[in-house]
């Protein structure tokens, strides 16, 4: 393939991903706009504490999909006999493993919200919530299972199209079932439990098309198979997990900082990095298809070409994204502080301007790590995602905050994402 064709392909397979990613998170900002309306600063607390829950459900399923379909789409390339068992095996997998959420979701729900830090107030607030989006964990896994396999088949434009029309959805009935038909934050976790099920109809589009190479072999589960696209899945898996530990580790460290209004004034900033980092996933995601294919056919050079893309993209895309946060980190606070909150809007407008610091970091470490992975460099994607989704962020958010208190925790993100490019850049150069 020609270097003016893997331009061509990236521009369309990158573009889509990332419009894509962006509505998928869209979401998470319906929600905590329409939460903080209808319940203020507790309503966004008991959301943030929570938001851990989210993240392990789409990192499990997340690992499952990507890396499955990373393997079946090399797998298809090489011609393997049971290329066509990643699919199906896949989907039991996350099914299975959804099990676990949704019994902890129906016994175990207000248990789960103290261990996370909600006092009984915010339990009350949050607990019909927590409980009903626990019990649709087996939609949101295989909703990552379909998109990822569409997306790998060839056809980003339905995957992305999957992602757009499921969060467009949640957006209009977070607001139908909040607001007319009064159903508060149960409302919002309705809206969100049923839209991977409006995802998982459009991506069946394309498995029914002729377009479609993907066939569903049903088979007995493969805990080869699973490990095999776990590997590979790895990277995707830490990624979206480090959201879980950073936010976790981030609402425990605040708590004792700053009280139920830090922890608010971080979910400000904790859902525009779900934003800003789905724009980066869609570029890792976006290229990974096309880096797969070079690398199955042995192209070393296009391999080279789509990272050198994927990583300019990510930098030009966090120098626009921090200038407008910069520039208006007042008036996206504004979006979430209905209750007017001085205090609320002091932590969380600094949050904003010195968080997203580390985005021209995480742009480059989200890129390599699927770069990695789309190249079966397990060894290498693991290090990258445990290095900047666990120890470093771990160590420097308690390290910043005994130094320097809240503006510790905010400068924290930067420091472990740094350090992690750095570490990235010495395997890089050592090959």
């Amino acid at each position: 393939m020609s270097k003016e064709e893997n331009r061509k392909n990236f521009s369309k397979y990158v573009s889509q991903n990332i419009l894509g990613m962006i509505g998928f998170s869209c979401y998470v900002l319906a929600d905590s706009y329409f939460i903080s309306i209808a319940k203020g600063a507790d309503g966004l607390t008991a959301l943030n504490l929570v938001m851990p829950l989210y993240s392990i459900i789409f990192s499990i399923g997340e690992m499952i999909g990507v890396g499955s379909a990373i393997r079946y789409a090399i797998s298809k390339i090489k011609k393997d006999a049971d290329a066509d068992d990643y699919f199906w095996n896949a989907l039991i997998w996350c099914i299975l493993s959804s099990m676990i959420f949704v019994f902890a979701g129906i016994f175990f729900s207000a248990d789960i919200m103290r261990v996370l830090g909600a006092d009984e107030h915010i339990v009350a607030v949050g607990n019909n919530y927590t409980k009903i989006f626990m019990c649709f964990a087996p939609m949101f896994m295989c909703n990552y299972v379909t998109n990822a396999f569409v997306r790998n088949d060839g056809a980003p434009g339905i995957a992305m199209s999957a992602t757009l029309f499921s969060s467009l959805f949640n957006i209009v009935f977070d607001y139908i079932l909040m607001f007319p038909m009064n159903l508060g934050m149960e409302g919002a976790a309705l809206a969100t439990a049923l839209s991977p099920i409006i995802g998982m109809g459009i991506c069946s589009i394309h498995f029914f098309s002729k377009k479609s190479s993907v066939r569903l072999v049903v088979c007995k589960p493969s805990v080869r198979k699973l490990v095999a696209g776990c590997q590979l899945g790895i990277s995707a898996f830490v990624g979206e997990m480090s959201s879980a530990v950073i936010t976790l580790v981030f609402n425990f460290v605040i708590l004792k900082l700053a009280g139920n209004v830090g922890v608010a004034a971080y979910g400000v900033v904790a859902n525009i990095a779900i934003v800003t980092t789905a724009v980066f996933n869609g570029v890792a995601q976006g290229s990974q298809p096309l880096i797969s294919s070079c690398f199955g056919r042995g192209d070393k050079d296009g391999c080279k070409q789509l990272k050198r893309m994927g990583y300019t993209t990510a930098l030009v895309l966090a120098a626009v994204m921090y200038s407008i946060l910069f520039i208006f980190a007042g008036q996206f606070v504004a979006v979430f502080n209905s209750e007017g909150s001085e205090m609320l809007r002091l932590y969380a407008t600094e949050g904003v301007k010195l968080y997203f610091i580390g985005i021209f970091f995480a742009g480059i470490n989200i890129v390599g790590g699927g770069a990695f992975s789309a190249t079966e460099d397990a060894f290498k994607a693991a290090v990258v995602s445990v290095a900047r989704g666990f120890v470093l962020i771990l160590g420097a958010v308690f390290v910043m905050s005994a130094l320097f208190g809240m503006t510790g925790v905010w400068l924290a993100y930067a420091v472990a994402e740094g350090i992690t490019t750095f570490i990235m850049l010495v395997m890089v150069l050592r090959v």
